[in-house]
């Protein structure tokens, strides 16, 4: 299956901002069974964009738009082949959890084992991990479809109930979040009651009129990928009680969501900002032309123009008037963008 993906990023500044550094995370990974054909990453105002791959092998774009400027617009645009997903057994053998601790022994998966930002155990996780009977029983893979089940069903879908850096603690509280609160939810207690190690996924699902998913068809998503004897990394998706599979589109790995963001940055300025996203996933059969124009619904194309219809530019500003500018503006805070 081929899967053309348009993203589209708006920051809407209440006033004009004089710098913008940004780094995205929205370049799907080549590896597994998904291969990224063509990707191209459009930024307005225009800039010029750098990239690099962090050290667990994620595609990074960076770019810094001096001079004054209301809005910042990012379109990122992706061409990918995903192949099925070797089907996943309901359960391993009696001897899989002395087979994950030679695997540990032998590997290194200490970053996934150990608790990170948005993954810390808590009160209320240890009551949770309580009263779903967690532990090491049975085998690996059976205890992991248990959870992947008890999460789906012991917690609500409620989109914008909790926030980008919200911790685990308020989806325990209220029973309701977002793909993201699960994921954590997830990866926590995989790493402290089963030992294993556990990762966060960033990237797309795409939703078909057939298919009966909570989590929305025009945002990103979140699942975890735990690792498991015989199998290597195995996708969990405890937002749709799902094993990953070619429906899947994967963009970044990371410890939890801090390692990942879509977007992350920071401006130079005193103003608010308002956050618009888009994400439209189209399947394909048969490979599209690279240079072929996609078709794009009307609701995105007026949402596109919109968000890229600018005030005529001024000429790019000298370096000597970048100076100026930045001893003007030198002392202030330079909050954060998060999504």
């Amino acid at each position: 299956m081929y899967y053309s993906i348009r993203h589209l990023t708006k920051f809407l500044y209440s006033n004009s901002v004089s710098e913008s550094m940004m780094e995205t995370r929205m370049h799907p990974r080549s590896d597994q069974n998904q291969r990224c054909l063509t990707f191209h990453l459009s930024v307005s105002p225009r800039c010029r964009v750098f990239s690099y791959r962090d050290h667990l092998a994620n595609h990074v774009h960076h770019f810094d738009i001096p001079g004054q400027h209301g809005q910042l617009v990012i379109v990122a645009e992706s061409l990918v082949e995903v192949q099925p997903a070797p089907l996943v057994p309901a359960f391993l053998s009696a001897d899989a959890w002395q087979e994950l601790d030679a695997m540990m022994e032998q590997g290194d998966y200490w970053e996934m084992l150990l608790p990170s930002e948005f993954t810390a155990p808590t009160a209320a996780l240890e009551e949770l991990a309580a009263k779903f009977d967690l532990r090491r029983r049975d085998d690996p893979l059976m205890v992991l479809h248990q959870l992947n089940q008890a999460m789906y069903e012991y917690f609500d879908y409620v989109p914008k109930s909790t926030k980008a850096d919200s911790p685990i603690g308020l989806a325990l509280g209220t029973r309701a979040g977002v793909c993201q609160d699960f994921a954590h939810i997830m990866i926590a207690l995989v790493r402290s009651k089963l030992r294993m190690p556990c990762r966060y996924v960033s990237g797309y699902l795409y939703h078909s009129s057939s298919d009966t998913d909570r989590s929305t068809n025009s945002a990103t998503h979140a699942w975890v990928e735990v690792l498991v004897p015989h199998l290597g990394w195995v996708g969990l998706d405890p937002t749709n009680w799902l094993v990953a599979n070619d429906r899947h589109i994967r963009t970044a790995i990371g410890r939890d969501y801090a390692d990942v963001p879509p977007t992350h940055g920071i401006f130079r300025g005193r103003a608010a900002s308002e956050l618009t996203v888009a994400v439209r996933v189209t399947p394909s059969e048969s490979t599209p032309s690279l240079d072929q124009e996609l078709p794009v619904p009307e609701d995105w194309s007026i949402l596109v123009e919109k968000a890229i219809r600018l005030p005529e530019q001024a000429p790019p500003p000298t370096r000597q008037q970048q100076m100026a500018q930045q001893q003007q503006n030198k002392g202030v805070p330079l909050p954060k963008l998060t999504l």
